[in-house]
């Protein structure tokens, strides 16, 4: 422990996230009153670029050797406030951060309980600051190539930008062929454009690039290592493959209709889903309307239903798909072109056009009469070669049955049914609807829990084709830091082994969800590879010998901070 500690301490407004329910002058005053600290200010917005001055110029006029920030989580801003510091002269593991957002002012009501807690809160922080210890920053090497998983729009796109900047690329695809489910439709929304003109180029440029690998029929079966050193293992191939970065983007999978019986999906030809359709529509361009004849007859009445697999919460699926409205809007008014004389409804629950463009292209198929009826379809019956539908009109408020010759579904999209294996495969966290988790919806939308695995496409969440190519592109950016860099920092808060107290009983290689534990073989102790730890504290929690201490959070800092609570 620093015999002077010399603490600033800086109480962030986060405009009203903070403010409104935390008196964030009284945190500060009460901050300055606190042992060690030499400066205690509140602003506006910390994070900022003047808030980070701030500090930076106390850190300087003050000579200052700790900084404490009462802001947001840790998990959002702590590498800013860390850099910040660095900037300034001062050891990174030097600055601590306490969360009253999320725990404070996002949690309670009362103001004063809020602000006192705060304080508490403050104050814990503040005494574990005093016994901060500095750590020094290190740097691992880097396997300059990349992993895609996935060889669908997003992957492609994702290994041709890596590709592009000059580093090596394994494609990973486990179907024979490149495209994932872009490669299944016919024409793209909002300009009608055919997939086969937009698919075709990007295959082609993939699979004549030569720094892209394209390995089909495979599938990834082990990864181990670390950001930056990699080792996968693929099926097929007769070694393991070393790269320094991965992108995940490995789609989604179709919700299969069975699983709403009352839609009859299955049961009845009249009843089929969208990609069925797509796939009628591909053929009725090449061979004539005849195509979309169901029991023998053009169909003179065309139904279409909204929301199949999205936004049922007895589905699980609370989500919205996001694509649905607009690939219906893009069916009906091709089945208008194609059947001038039928009548073509969409039954919906909310019409959603988000995507640039997509709104003209609704009232375009309004334009063309395709009618848009407000209402829930409970049920699906048959009445002789037509089907009836039966709902609720949710405008009107009364129920309605209609009659159809032709249903289709629009079907929505799902996490991949291997996703629980890849997920466990990576240990990559799933949201709670499944899909894979990003760090932070906004701040790191493609970046993992894991160090060097980026997300791109379907994978993450439902998204269109303009969004995907989006998010792909922001993946193989991220994953390219590393490999233009040639080292990735590794984590200096780990776990450290004192070897003359360690029992070897292994129970710390166990419970290590990182891999990063290991008996020595030779001596049997424990071994903690610095680069994969991550600092979770797990190992020093479960060791009996107590010969595991977790750096940055030492036993001293967690008493510190409890005693601080206690008063």
């Amino acid at each position: 422990m620093d015999p002077q500690p010399r603490i600033g301490v800086y109480i962030c407004h986060c405009g009203v996230n903070i403010a409104a329910t935390v008196d964030v002058k009284a945190v500060a005053e009460f901050a300055a009153t606190l042992p060690g600290v030499t400066v205690a200010r509140d602003y506006l917005y910390m994070c900022s670029d003047p808030g980070q001055r701030l500090i930076q110029e106390d850190i300087k006029a003050h000579n200052l050797n700790r900084v404490v920030v009462a802001s947001c989580s840790p998990r959002m801003h702590e590498p800013t406030f860390r850099g910040a510091g660095e900037q300034a002269g001062l050891n990174p593991y030097l600055v601590e951060m306490a969360n009253i957002r999320e725990q404070c002012a996002w949690v309670h009501s009362d103001r004063g309980l809020a602000t006192d807690k705060a304080k508490w809160l403050v104050a814990s922080v503040v005494a574990k600051a005093a016994r901060l210890e500095p750590l020094e920053a290190r740097e691992v090497g880097v396997t300059p190539e990349a992993l895609v998983i996935g060889g669908g729009v997003a992957g492609m796109t994702a290994a041709l930008d890596i590709a592009e900047a000059g580093f090596p690329v394994y494609l990973v695809e486990r179907s024979d062929h490149l495209g994932g489910r872009v490669a299944d439709l016919n024409r793209i929304f909002p300009t009608l454009e055919r997939v086969a003109d937009l698919l075709g180029p990007l295959t082609e440029r993939v699979q004549s690039h030569p720094n892209i690998t394209v390995l089909l029929n495979t599938e990834v079966t082990q990864v181990e290592g670390y950001v930056g050193n990699f080792e996968v293992t693929v099926r097929g191939v007769e070694e393991p493959l070393g790269v320094g970065a991965l992108v995940i983007a490995t789609g989604y999978d179709v919700f299969n209709p069975r699983r709403k019986p009352e839609l009859g999906y299955g049961q009845y030809p009249n009843v089929i889903t969208s990609l069925e359709m797509e796939h009628r529509l591909a053929a009725a361009e090449e061979s004539g309307p005849e195509v979309l004849a169901v029991n023998g007859r053009l169909p003179k009445k065309v139904a279409f239903i909204q929301c199949v697999g999205s936004r049922d919460v007895q589905l699980g699926h609370p989500y919205c798909s996001r694509v649905c409205c607009m690939y219906t809007a893009k069916q009906s008014r091709l089945v208008r072109e194609l059947l001038p004389e039928a009548e073509v409804t969409v039954f919906y629950m909310d019409v959603r056009t988000f995507a640039k463009g997509a709104e003209e292209f609704y009232d375009e198929a309004r334009k063309k009469r395709v009618l848009y009826r407000r209402g829930m379809v409970s049920e699906i019956y048959r009445r002789g070669e037509r089907v009836i539908l039966a709902g609720e009109d949710t405008l009107l408020g009364r129920p309605f049955d209609f009659e159809a010759d032709l249903v289709v579904l629009a079907v929505g999209m799902e996490p991949r049914a291997d996703a629980a294996e890849l997920s466990s495969l990576l240990k990559l966290p799933r949201s709670s609807d499944g899909f894979f988790l990003e760090i932070h919806p906004k701040m790191r939308p493609v970046d993992t829990a894991v160090d060097g695995v980026f997300l791109a496409g379907c994978c993450q969440g439902p998204k269109d084709i303009p969004d995907t190519i989006a998010q792909a592109k922001a993946a193989a950016s991220s994953a390219l830091i590393p490999l233009l860099r040639g080292t990735v920092p590794a984590e200096s808060a780990t776990a450290v082994v004192d070897v003359e107290m360690c029992a070897g009983c292994g129970m710390c290689v166990e419970v290590c969800p990182y891999g990063a534990a290991d008996l020595d073989a030779l001596w049997n102790v424990s071994r903690i590879n610095p680069v994969l730890c991550k600092g979770c504290g797990a190992c020093a929690a479960t060791c009996p010998s107590k010969a595991i201490r977790l750096q940055h959070f030492t036993p001293d800092q967690v008493l510190a901070q409890v005693d601080a609570l206690l008063g």
